[in-house]
């Protein structure tokens, strides 16, 4: 029953709060047109009076720009309100003129200028003109200029900020909510600014109202006064100009309120806390500045002629201050040295103290500053979309879980270009040219296209930069043609396939373990009994490092504990996962009537291979002779380019003993050479030999 009462009660108070500004906006809109007695002028003086300097207070009082959002609005909000309060003072006036009963503004024209008579109205004048060139000259002016600099500073900052938050939420080192609060309050600033901007021009705006309505009020009173109300020339002049005096004041000074706290929030966009606690903190930062000011105030107390009895109390104030200040100081001080000299102590009882670890990140994105449109929200982002989508597509397709990708600008980079490093080490680096298109070369291009010549950054093809309008021509002619974000896309897919083994660390292996504990905790336990967690990463790398999937961990698991009982050696137990996971490996080669065109070894050359073998701590290398390596080497790049001329993919099919050796010994020269065992073939895929590789002579 509580939750219910006050539930109505909170909706029943936004309910009270909508109506109202709804009907006190409209309000103060007709009042511009319809007549407003007197009483209720003075009233709504009041409350504008007052409105203005809740405003200035809420402003001192705010410890960020952004806190007070509305700001912008209630400036607009308040222009108007005074403008239509001048505009009905100005009618009672004009209509009523000696009979004007208004006790706000007939309180400046008098009480609030110090004096009555025509001394009163000299003198009025005169603050009114100086209010009014204060205003308009100096805060209105400087104000309105803060704001454009302040919004143009901020909406160019807003790509390097973004890219901050984004580069921190990828290394985790916030959360996602810190994130997305983050950017919210960087766009709240910069809306926010951006507002400031243009309703600065209010203020200005309303001081030149405010100079054209006194005019008329002087001008239509003597008008109204002399020719329609029949009064002596003295009579209208010290009538309206008394009232025109009061009115302007009135008016103006509300607007300078106004004006003030504009240009205190615009001023304040690095601030930490409210203006009355950054004033304390910073003028008590020095006692020093004090001791120097206390005794130049005590000099010019001493001059003749100067007021002794008001420069020696504010002298002797002043020391007072510096001395306790340099009280407090001095205090700080030896507080600050006893925490030394009890860290001294610490780190002398400890034999040896270890530095710091500054960790690397697993993968991170460098670009120059020519290439932060890519990661500017403002302009897409496209760029990070594809980076979330390529972790999850690397997830799914290799099993691997990337760490988050940290993208960050380098200034050592050229403005257009960009690097991936892994743990600290440059992998790969591209250039692009924003606002132009890679046409790539796949092969088998009808006609050329001409532009500027270059290399696809991913697998290095030749391919020409081209300009927009010659994109459809180039796909005609048969080439690939992409944009900025697709070719850093394609060439981060390509670095975590290639490095893959070197991303996976223990710590992922040990989440991968913790996370498949949850569903399979025998299979985890057994093989944690027999392996260590490196030896399960060495054999996870081994199946990366050949681009085979690890998503079917269960598998690789229960092949790792079928034969660690037998034997821990890292390359025995890699060639046993690769032929549990033998049909995955299969199909993904084979076409669509599960057929496998492969390359053969003619068996003395194989035997030739095996007899090589070398165990290294690294695994097994074959050791052919230099002759022989070379015939080797030859005779299988002819094979594989005489079967990509075919349109098929090279694979070479050999004995389970010479499938590691094989690989180890091209993979140098043929990387992405592809090497299946025979018991990796599954029992329903079909194989077709499509070559033999043999050394000749």
């Amino acid at each position: 029953m509580s939750d219910t009462k006050r539930l109505f009660r909170e909706t029943f108070m936004t309910n009270i709060s909508d109506y109202g500004v709804a009907i006190g906006t409209v309000s103060v809109i007709l009042m511009i047109i319809i007549p407003v007695p007197a009483i209720l002028l003075d009233t709504l003086m009041s409350l504008n009076l007052a409105l203005s300097v809740l405003i200035i207070l809420i402003v001192m009082y705010t410890k960020r720009a952004i806190d007070f959002s509305i700001f912008p609005t209630m400036l607009l909000v308040t222009t108007v309100f005074g403008l239509a309060l001048n505009i009905s003072s100005t009618r009672l006036i004009l209509t009523k003129g000696v009979k004007f009963d208004g006790q706000i503004v007939r309180a400046f024209s008098t009480f609030v200028v110090g004096a009555s008579g025509t001394e009163g109205l000299v003198v009025g004048f005169i603050i009114f003109i100086v209010i009014i060139a204060v205003q308009a000259i100096v805060i209105t002016k400087g104000a309105t200029r803060i704001a454009e600099v302040a919004a143009r500073f901020t909406l160019d900052g807003l790509p390097v900020k973004q890219m901050a938050i984004e580069s921190e939420y990828s290394s985790g080192a916030i959360s996602e909510e810190e994130a997305h609060r983050r950017k919210e309050d960087v766009q709240r600033e910069v809306d926010f600014f951006g507002q400031m901007d243009g309703a600065s021009k209010f203020v200005s705006g309303n001081v030149t109202v405010g100079i054209f309505i006194s005019v008329v009020n002087l001008i239509g009173g003597f008008v109204v006064g002399m020719i329609i109300h029949n009064e002596p020339f003295e009579l209208a002049l010290s009538t309206y100009t008394a009232l025109t005096i009061g009115d302007g004041l009135v008016s103006q000074l509300p607007a300078l309120l106004v004006s003030t706290a504009t240009g205190i929030i615009v001023t304040r966009a690095n601030s930490q806390g409210t203006f009355g606690a950054e004033v304390t903190k910073q003028f008590t930062q020095n006692a020093r500045i004090y001791w120097v000011g206390s005794g130049v105030l005590g000099v010019m107390a001493m001059l003749p002629g100067f007021p002794w009895y008001v420069l020696v109390p504010l002298a002797s104030a002043m020391a007072y201050l510096a001395w306790r200040l340099s009280k407090s100081q001095l205090l700080e001080s030896d507080k600050q040295k006893l925490k030394v000299a009890e860290g001294a102590g610490k780190k002398s009882d400890t034999p040896q103290e270890l530095s710091p670890v500054v960790p690397l990140d697993p993968i991170s994105l460098e670009l120059g500053y020519g290439l932060i449109p890519l990661v500017d929200k403002d302009k897409g982002a496209e760029l990070l979309e594809r980076v979330t989508r390529i972790r999850k597509e690397s997830a799914l397709d290799m099993g691997l879980v990337v760490p988050r990708i940290r993208i960050i600008d380098n200034m050592h980079l050229e403005p257009s270009e960009y690097c991936f490093k892994i743990r600290g080490v440059e992998v790969g680096r591209g250039v692009i040219r924003l606002g132009y298109y890679l046409a790539i070369n796949p092969g088998g291009v009808s006609e050329e296209v001409q532009g500027e010549k270059t290399k696809d950054p991913a697998f290095g093809l030749p391919a020409v930069w081209i300009a927009e309008a010659s994109r459809d021509r180039a796909e005609r002619a048969g080439y690939t043609v992409v944009d900025a974000p697709s070719i850093v896309a394609t060439h981060l897919t390509e670095i975590i396939k290639r490095y893959a083994s070197e991303i996976l660390g223990r710590q992922e292996v040990q989440s991968m373990l913790e996370a498949l504990r949850k569903d399979y905790p025998a299979v985890t336990d057994e093989v944690q009994k027999h392996l260590s967690l490196g030896e399960m990463q060495k054999v996870l790398q081994g199946l990366l490092r050949e681009q085979v999937s690890i998503r079917n961990l269960v598998a690789i698991l229960e092949t790792l504990a079928d034969y660690a009982g037998v034997t821990k050696d890292v390359g025995f137990l890699v060639e046993k996962a690769r032929q549990a996971l033998g049909r995955q490996i299969c199909l993904q080669f084979a076409d669509q009537e599960k057929t496998l065109r492969v390359l053969t070894i003619e068996p003395g050359l194989e035997q030739k291979i095996i007899d090589s073998r070398v165990d290294t701590p690294s695994g097994p290398l074959a050791a052919l002779e230099p002759t022989v390596q070379r015939q080797w080497i030859k005779a299988l790049t002819l094979a594989v380019a005489a079967i990509q001329k075919q349109g098929l993919f090279p694979l070479v099919l050999c004995s389970e003993a010479a499938r590691a050796l094989v690989k180890s010994s091209t993979e140098r020269e043929i990387p992405d050479l592809v090497v299946l065992s025979v018991p990796e073939i599954a029992a329903d895929v079909q194989v077709e030999a499509v070559g033999e590789i043999k050394i000749e002579g």
